[in-house]
């Protein structure tokens, strides 16, 4: 039925996407010179494979977050489950879970060095870049899959003030406000603010409420100050909170969301980042200085059951400074780029897991009081048990890096370099305090016949350093078109940084405890039980960074006069030790990111848009990526020839419309679009899997120069797919996709300067 539907619609949807073409829509934005310090604005020309959004896009795709530009590019994929903290990305096969990202997230220039921050509303954006493939010579750790540039509105390009209101379903309230002001000629000053609320869409049937809710907002300052000619001063400052409940994972066994315990996630961020640059016509001189702080608490019922297993708590406080000096010059046939980056990333952790009644039964009396071979029954002297770790994680490192660029005619020639050294530290505090009492199970008078105590407390530090030389090589050459187009080969290699698993603390524990029982008991007694081996902590927490080696090649092909754009990538990804996140087997309590031997994918991705005139605009993007193990055992299992798990094999979105004037001053948009993603395996087994599906998505706007009403429509067809799965103790849990979603939007512009 779901395929049946896709092909009806598919037609439709590319027939209606909504264009900004009146002198009084909002395509002025795009007139805006965005300051891209490592790139050229116009990334239609570069040897490279991306996609770019600019202000018209946003308010069209309804982007307000990362996550919603999923599927917009080939390749790019982004699921919204979870929490905020979950900004999972996955690109051309590649992606994370938890720990290090792939995709590395620039706004206005300044890096995100935790992934856990990168799922925040996007208020008054004016462009968004999505670059994919390796882009570490100049964007540094973590880029192996891609790099996303965020720009916001400049107030020394626009002044005025702006206010976006959305009701929706839900229900759901969203509040933009914004004024950008010139205090001199050479000074200006904007602020926006953004607040929502989200009753959430899900319910959970242990207590009728709803999960998934959210409160939340953000703040942000910016100063430009062009104090000369030659020298220009941006600060950006940001705040933001939010306050996040439940979690809407719903049980496999039954199709329901029914747990007991307390879930929810809370964020609190500030960054602040100063760029200066200076310009002299060929040679340019940048400063990005920024201060990160980010204070957060994830607070979940781990086993998502109604019974009492266990919880578990991560609460974070983390602060970061990023420093990042770049120059470039050029003459008429050579440009070239060289930087010194650094940063510091200190973070303390406090992230206990407590083990409750139906958890101590379940992972340890039940395994000895139910083994007929052993003599004893173990009882708990207390009804839960506290598995306390905190940690200090102290992160630093230094690259260098540069870029040589060769004009030869037609001809194009690039070589990236990049140096990175990176030290990384964990100092950890173990502790368990408990007690159980052992009776013997019959030929013996009542009484417990040893009451032992467990007393950990154990400290260490672990520390691992790791240094990278990441070079890319890219050659191109123009085609003798009218319009601007271009065929272009390139070779990189990708890396990502290496780190511990502080989650499988809990394991670590457990273990401990296991020695530490077993070695409480008189010899032979425990003959028959089941017990792990003492644990090896630098063995079970660690993983090894991953690299890649990337060779695409692609064209930027223009016809029509320019009305007709095409992207074209053919790509192939040989990665060793590529991180992927696992639960281990069994009743355990904690998730781990392991390194599979190798993994590799190939694939093609297309970008198409055409202009036929200044009413119709047809997008279509698709991109196809086969991402297999080539050798990864598990300990137990061979998944060589199995797909990759969370990355699609398919990505699609199709986007269609008309304007038509009704008078001088007012106009409409009608709007269609569809995006599509599948399938997408669970497991490494390959046993669990969502097949493809689409979603519909419809809008009728009604604007004139400072007002715009917009009645929208998300997942028309209230399509059924999951965004994520997972095992914990043995069980299988869900996450269902948002359901079908409609509201209205109200945008107004006051005293708008700028020119349009």
């Amino acid at each position: 039925m779901r395929y049946a539907i896709l092909a009806v619609l598919m037609p439709a949807a590319l027939m209606v996407k909504a264009v900004q073409t009146d002198s009084d829509s909002t395509l002025w934005l795009d007139d805006v010179t965005v300051t891209a310090i490592k790139q050229t604005t116009n990334l239609s020309l570069q040897p490279l494979a991306s996609t770019v959004l600019n202000a018209g896009d946003i308010e069209a795709w309804n982007v307000k977050a990362v996550k919603n530009i999923s599927e917009i590019a080939p390749n790019f994929y982004a699921p919204d489950y979870g929490s905020r903290m979950t900004s999972s990305i996955y690109v051309r096969g590649i992606g994370a879970r938890m720990e290090q990202p792939v995709v590395g997230l620039n706004v206005d220039n300044v890096p995100l060095l935790n992934k856990d921050n990168y799922d925040f509303d996007m208020a008054d954006i004016k462009k968004v870049e999505v670059l994919r493939g390796p882009q570490g010579t100049l964007y540094g750790r973590n880029t192996m899959g891609g790099q996303i540039n965020i720009y916001t509105l400049q107030p020394m390009d626009y002044q005025g003030s702006r206010v976006a209101a959305t009701l929706s379903n839900g229900p759901e309230a969203r509040l933009a406000v914004s004024h950008y002001t010139k205090l001199r000629s050479n000074l200006a000053m904007g602020f926006a603010g953004n607040f929502v609320f989200s009753d959430g869409f899900y319910k959970n049937h242990y207590n009728a409420r709803k999960v998934g809710t959210e409160k939340g907002g953000s703040l942000r300052w910016k100063t430009q100050w062009h104090a000369t000619d030659n020298l220009a001063i941006d600060n950006v400052a940001a705040f933001s909170l939010t306050r996040q409940g439940g979690y809407p994972y719903e049980y496999a066994g039954s199709g329901r969301i029914n747990y007991n315990d307390t879930c929810f996630y809370r964020r609190n961020s500030f960054s602040d980042g100063l760029t200066v640059k200076w310009n002299a016509g060929n040679f340019s001189l940048s400063s990005i200085t920024s201060v990160q702080y980010l204070d957060d608490n994830m607070t979940l019922d781990q086993d998502f059951l109604p019974v009492d297993y266990f919880t578990l708590t991560q609460a974070r406080h983390e602060w970061a400074v990023t420093q990042d000096l770049v120059a470039r010059g050029a003459t008429s046939s050579y440009s070239w780029l060289a930087g010194l980056f650094g940063f510091y990333k200190h973070t303390s952790m406090h992230a206990p897991v407590t083990i409750k009644e139906d958890g101590i039964s379940g992972l340890i009396t039940d395994r000895i009081n139910n083994n007929d071979k052993i003599p004893v029954r173990l009882e708990w002297n207390e009804p839960s048990i506290l598995l306390g770790s905190d940690f200090k994680i102290p992160v630093w490192g230094v690259a260098l890096y540069h870029q040589s660029t060769l004009d030869l005619g037609r001809w194009n020639f690039a070589l990236g370099l990049r140096l990175d050294y990176e030290k990384t530290a964990l100092r950890y505090n173990s502790l368990c305090n408990t007690s159980y009492s052992v009776y013997m199970k019959k030929g013996m008078p009542p009484g417990a016949l040893m009451s032992p105590e467990i007393n950990i407390d154990e400290t260490g530090r672990l520390s691992d350093d790791f240094v990278e030389f990441v070079p890319k090589l890219t050659v191109s050459y123009d085609l003798p078109m009218q319009s601007g187009s271009s065929i272009y080969a390139s070779i990189g290699e990708g890396y990502k940084s290496g780190g511990y698993n502080t989650q499988m603390f809990s394991e670590v524990l457990q273990q401990r405890m296991m020695s530490e029982m077993m070695s409480a008991m008189p010899p032979g007694i425990m003959g028959g039980a089941p017990t792990g081996p003492d644990a090896n902590v630098n063995d079970i927490i660690s993983y090894r960074p991953e690299k890649s080696w990337n060779y695409e090649l692609g064209a930027h092909i223009g016809c029509a006069d320019g009305r007709v754009m095409t992207d074209l990538a053919l790509f192939y990804i040989d990665c060793r030790d590529q991180q992927i996140t696992t639960f281990p087997e069994g009743s355990t309590t904690g998730r781990m990111t392991t390194n599979a031997g190798r993994t590799r994918s190939f694939g093609a991705e297309v970008q198409i848009s055409y202009r036929p005139t200044s009413q119709w605009d047809f997008a279509l993007s698709y991109g196809y990526t086969n991402a297999k193990f080539v050798r990864f055992v598990d300990g137990n299992d061979d998944f060589k020839g199995n797909y990759v798990p969370y990355a699609p094999s398919h990505t699609l979105s199709a986007r269609v419309g008309y304007t038509h004037r009704i008078t001088d001053n007012w106009h409409m948009d009608y709007n269609m679009d569809v995006r599509g993603v599948g399938r997408i395996y669970w497991n490494e087994a390959n046993t669990v899997s969502q097949p493809f599906y689409a979603q519909l998505g419809a809008s009728v706007v009604a604007r004139n120069s400072w007002v715009s009403i917009e009645g929208w429509i998300e997942n028309a067809t209230g399509t059924k797919f999951d965004v994520f799965y997972f095992e914990s103790i043995g069980n299988r849990f869900l996450q269902r996709g948002k359901p079908r979603r409609f509201g209205v939007t109200l945008r107004m512009e006051f005293d708008a300067s700028a020119s349009r």
